[in-house]
């Protein structure tokens, strides 16, 4: 028993990643923005997790690495673009906010698709999706600071970003 509920704990955190990811679009529905950022920042937290508590237990897998990569798209390619449509890029910017929020989406599943086929270590190609969801939510809960056009070209900068081929170094 104890080595069934082991081999899962790593799984578990990961659906805690997806439950969060998945909660912060619904405050964003309910225009609950603040909490809809910290939803997709404690993600980042289990997303952060999950692959540490696989390694050390020795628990990893094929189908631990693709239920990650499904709430990782959720969590930081669905929620945080909601987000800042709903948040910032709707009303200046409507059609093009949401051809921007969609591309993000776009870049960030092809960039998990990429990630899961190439089986790179030592550097990871492109922008991971977690960073730049959780940037997404840190530029949320600093809107009001910033001008709406500045979010649309970070988004877009983020989105392509994601799909370059620029090496980032593991740590």
């Amino acid at each position: 028993m104890a080595d069934l509920v082991t081999k899962r704990f790593a799984n578990c955190i990961t659906i805690l990643n997806i439950v969060f990811g998945s909660t912060s679009i619904i405050y964003t529905m309910s225009q609950d923005y603040k909490t809809a950022a910290l939803l997709i920042l404690m993600a980042v937290l289990m997303d952060s997790l999950d692959g540490k508590v696989a390694r050390r237990l020795q628990t990893s897998s094929d189908l631990g690495r693709e239920l990650d990569s499904l709430c990782d798209m959720v969590s930081f390619g669905v929620a945080p673009a909601v987000l800042l449509y709903s948040q910032v890029l709707l009303d200046p910017y409507n059609y093009l906010g949401l051809v921007f929020a969609l591309l993000f989406i776009i870049c960030g599943a092809y960039r998990l698709a990429r990630f899961n086929v190439l089986n790179l270590s030592g550097y990871f190609l492109g922008l991971p999706i977690t960073i730049a969801g959780g940037i997404l939510a840190l530029l949320s809960l600093a809107a009001g600071y910033l001008h709406p056009l500045a979010i649309l070209i970070l988004l877009l900068a983020l989105s392509i970003f994601m799909i370059s081929t620029v090496r980032i170094p593991k740590f």
